[in-house]
């Protein structure tokens, strides 16, 4: 782990710790460096949902109604 790595304390229900654990031992990985890789996932994740928002926010939105109007209208409702 690196030097400019911060402490935090985070409590697990016991079965996630236990499953947390196994993971870790079967990719060779501290829990440490397994949770800090899924949570480094996530995090990217999050950032390419906020990122597609914002290059969708221009669109044009539809009612539930006109949705379902344009369903109707294609023949796919």
């Amino acid at each position: 782990m690196s030097e400019l790595s911060k402490r935090s304390t985070v409590y697990f229900e016991p079965e996630i710790h236990h499953a947390l654990r196994v993971m870790a031992a079967n990719t060779h990985q501290s829990v440490s460096e397994f949770v800090n890789e899924a949570v480094r996932m996530a995090l990217r994740e999050d950032q390419e949902d906020l990122s597609a928002f914002e290059e969708r926010a221009a669109e044009p939105t539809l009612s539930y109604e006109e949705l379902l109007e344009d369903l109707k209208l294609h023949g796919k409702l």
